[in-house]
């Protein structure tokens, strides 16, 4: 009798400890486009007792998607999806940040829809950057929830030469959250679930990359202003997916849970939430 399959999406600090949460007694498939981050996953995940099959993948190509897919169901039912994998504006030029964070999500999304079983459930790592995208009308919105992931990158209010970094990040972001509420029907079709969490500034390599990077101040005097005043931590995340991912959610589908410590709270309520001079009535 197979074991349940357990798929995480990238092996950074969010996907070791969903990884980590959701494993025991599960058939783990670990996947990454970095061969050295892959292998040192899962020998981390097998000396904790893990079963762990590894899969290079690259989640920009539609190829290599179909095979993690693929390879993913001849293990089992897969039961189980956390896909954590992207880059940040410190990490990669804005045409890489689309490919990998908006195409990829597409893909994945599409991919593992033909693949798991009854009952399974998965997460889209997003971000609190996408609760922040202003100026989308509402139908470039409707295109980043329902274009084919082929057309995606075609966009015109996507090149490379009108979006830097940060935007293209954001937007990407907010089109996770688009294509997990789109793909909620199809998924339900097959007995599935799928949300996304978004989380805020989290103290993984990438997120402390980030603090150290342009927009490091102002992400700091957000978090110190915050409900809770701090760093999350991969176990915060990793909290959320489990509830995503179990039963205790059976009634969740095609929905985001912000989990950024009461960042956005903060930037929504907040009447100068960035610490900009504020004008003299009468003088603007």
């Amino acid at each position: 009798m197979h074991k349940d399959v357990a798929v995480v999406i990238g092996t950074g600090g969010m996907g070791r400890a969903i990884a980590r949460r959701i494993g025991g007694g599960r058939q783990f498939l670990l996947a990454d486009f970095n061969e050295d981050a892959l292998r040192s996953g899962a020998e981390l995940l097998r000396g904790d007792g893990h079963q762990v099959t590894t899969h290079v993948v690259d989640v920009s190509d539609a190829e290599s998607v179909r095979a993690l897919a693929q390879a993913a169901a001849e293990l089992g039912p897969v039961r189980y999806l956390a896909h954590t994998a992207g880059l940040s504006p410190t990490q990669a030029p804005t045409e890489v940040i689309l490919k990998v964070d908006l195409l990829g999500t597409a893909l994945v999304l599409d991919a593992f829809a033909e693949v798991v079983a009854p009952g399974a459930a998965a997460v889209v790592i997003a971000s609190m950057a996408g609760h922040s995208v202003s100026g989308l009308a509402p139908e470039q919105e409707r295109l980043l929830a329902t274009a084919p992931p082929g057309e995606l990158l075609d966009l015109p209010f996507l090149t490379p030469a009108t979006t830097n970094p940060g935007a293209a990040y954001a937007i990407a972001k907010r089109a996770n959250l688009l294509r997990v509420q789109a793909a909620a029907g199809p998924w339900g079709a097959r007995g599935a679930r799928v949300n996304a969490i978004s989380p805020g500034v989290i103290s993984t390599p990438m997120g402390r990359q980030e603090l150290d990077g342009e927009s490091g101040q102002a992400m700091r005097a957000l978090i110190a202003m915050s409900a809770t005043g701090r760093l999350g931590t991969p176990d915060d995340i990793a909290a959320a997916a489990a509830f995503l991912l179990g039963p205790e959610s059976g009634f969740i589908t095609g929905a985001d849970l912000l989990v950024d410590g009461g960042v956005v709270a903060t930037i929504a309520t907040s009447p100068n939430p960035f610490g900009q001079p504020e004008t003299e009535p009468g003088n603007a």
